[in-house]
């Protein structure tokens, strides 16, 4: 029985995070402060969740369908205490083209099938492969991301509602050049009022969070406006919907509720037939999907631990965020993952279990049900200036500047490229290039570690080695990128040469390029009438030389533990020759 609940706390079950919140003793106590908690960040979430949604290309209320259903299940059914799921910014550059292309529908079936996909590598157990993903791939892509979302933010907050942005980033940006002459006065006048309170109150220390004070100043200012006969474009005005013979505009005040996401529109406006090719088409943003919300969920997970010295299970997390994935899309919820801005609110509003994650979701329930006539008078220039915010806080400009002073050239050029290539391209490239271009660069700076040298007759700490007999040393790990490198040194040898000891206790690992090299080295030697002897290899690595056909033959080649052995060896060598 023990070794059965042994193995079953090794596999990432849902609900790690809320068996791990009980066991560090939660209490009434605690319950009081994950319920403030999440009353803060549900708050947070609202502004946040339609703004986010509408960056996508979809209708707000499919932001806020997210943070009530996947914010909820992800944290019951996830492996960190502290993460708060919902739409995130890093989302957008993926997401907005698939809103294009093909429409809500095809967006919730690519989140259904991210959502596979993330399951599947939590039950795998590959969350710590995570740690592998270089920084500078990291904030290239989202310093990149950063760029991409404040450039689609521009038309609505500089009132060009005629623009019709597409895919290409950089087309975008010089159709909006273009359009600037088209400005509307009040659109970037509301847009600037919010942005400045959004600038300016955190440093009033109020706990009226700055997302809310910001939509309800910019609100305001254009109930003034309309006042005074001057329109400007709202939620309500940009946005209609029709739920079972109801219709209005703005954010419809019901909760959300069960339907196929193949029955929600494409981009030509029809339900969308499920069929294998549209599967296929979609397989490509959906690994997409998977891959962002994999990084960006374990690193905020990270940095929950960090600042709570606790410990998440990267492999639950993943478990979780796929369930919440999986079931999203089934209630018009678009993709979500975990969001470092909402978790640190979170830790610092006194959190302690995923509860308050849940009371977070219910706060959004209630908005969606209550205030959704107030949300829709938020004016879409109010909602760019927030997603500048965002944009600029993911950039992170302030590293980004910092790692281009002081990185090492090698990693200043992958973090140029990879942000290059989001911007210009999209971030599934600039992440493939970028941890190709790092994994090329360490193997790189791994074969600069590995080198042979010929050592003195008589080592220091050794015997004197007998006449006719060279020593070389090759330190460090013999792979395909350093094994050659190495070799090479060994294969001109004095004539006078018999035997070739080769000390090779500071070789970590041995791949089959370096065997296959090692066994032509052997040839070579013996073709001279050289013997070849091998020194301080463990066990492990004799026994895959062994599997390779790379075994002991008499007089060409052999193993010893030491150097005194292989003298040893050396000197019988040469007596019966």
């Amino acid at each position: 029985m023990s070794r059965l609940w042994s193995a079953l706390s090794r596999f990432p079950l849902p609900g790690q995070a809320l068996a791990h919140a009980w066991q560090a003793g939660f209490s009434p106590g605690r319950l009081k402060n994950d319920v403030l908690a999440g009353l803060t960040i549900g708050v947070v979430a609202v502004p946040l969740s339609m703004a986010l949604a509408i960056a996508t290309g979809v209708a707000p209320q499919h932001g806020l369908y997210t943070a009530i259903v996947a914010g909820a299940l992800i944290a019951l059914t996830g492996g960190s205490r502290f993460n708060i799921s919902g739409p995130t910014a890093a989302f957008v550059v993926i997401l907005f083209p698939i809103v294009s292309s093909y429409g809500l529908g095809g967006l919730l079936i690519a989140t259904l099938m991210a959502g596979i996909i993330l399951l599947t590598l939590g039950l795998a157990r590959l969350g710590s492969l995570i740690q592998y993903v270089p920084y500078p791939v990291i904030l290239g892509f989202t310093a990149g991301i950063g760029t991409v979302i404040a450039l689609l933010q521009l038309p609505d907050f500089f009132g060009l509602s005629d623009l019709e942005l597409g895919d290409n980033t950089l087309a975008n940006g010089w159709l909006i050049a273009r359009s600037l002459p088209g400005l509307v006065p009040a659109e970037l006048g509301v847009g600037v009022i919010t942005l400045a309170t959004l600038l300016v109150w955190p440093r009033l220390k109020t706990p009226v969070p700055a997302p809310l004070a910001g939509l309800a100043v910019g609100t305001l200012v254009a109930l003034l406006l309309a006042a005074l006969g001057v329109e400007v474009d709202t939620i309500a005005s940009r946005f209609d919907w029709t739920i079972d013979g109801q219709s209005g505009s703005g954010i419809p005040p019901l909760a959300p509720s069960f339907d196929l996401p193949w029955h929600f529109p494409g981009a030509d406006g029809e339900p969308l037939t499920l069929d294998f090719a549209l599967i296929q088409a979609l397989l490509g943003p959906a690994l997409a999907i998977a891959l962002l919300a994999a990084i960006e969920s374990l690193l905020c997970a990270v940095v929950a631990d960090g600042l709570t010295r606790t410990r998440h299970d990267p492999n639950a997390e993943l478990v979780g965020q796929g369930i919440g994935n999986i079931v999203v899309p089934f209630f018009g919820g678009i993709t979500a993952t975990a969001a470092l801005a909402r978790t640190a609110t979170n830790i610092k509003s006194g959190a302690f279990s995923p509860l308050s994650a849940v009371v977070h979701s219910l706060v959004v329930l209630l908005a969606v049900v209550v205030l959704a006539g107030v949300l829709g008078r938020v004016p879409m220039s109010a909602l760019a200036a927030l997603l500048l915010i965002i944009a600029w806080n993911m950039s992170e400009a302030k590293n980004f500047v910092h790692t281009l002073r002081t990185a090492p050239a090698s990693d200043v050029g992958v973090l140029v490229i990879c942000f290059g290539l989001t911007v210009a391209f999209d971030m599934v490239v600039a992440v493939a290039v970028g941890i190709s271009l790092a994994a090329a660069l360490f193997i790189r700076r791994m074969a600069q570690l590995t080198g042979a040298e010929r050592l003195p007759e008589r080592p220091a700490g050794s015997p004197e080695l007998p006449a006719g007999t060279a020593l070389y040393r090759i330190s460090g790990p013999m792979f395909f990128g350093a094994a050659e490198k190495a070799i090479a040194t060994l294969r001109t040898v004095d004539q006078d040469v018999h035997t070739v000891l080769l000390d090779m206790r500071t070789v970590p690992s041995i791949d089959a390029t370096a065997m296959v090299a090692l066994d032509g080295l052997r040839r070579e030697l013996a073709e001279q009438h050289i013997g070849l002897v091998f020194i301080g290899l463990p066990a492990r690595m004799q026994l895959k030389l062994k599997r390779a056909g790379i075994g002991r033959r008499a007089g060409q080649l052999a193993m010893a533990e030491s150097v005194e052995r292989a003298a040893q060896l050396a000197r019988r060598w040469q007596a019966a020759g």
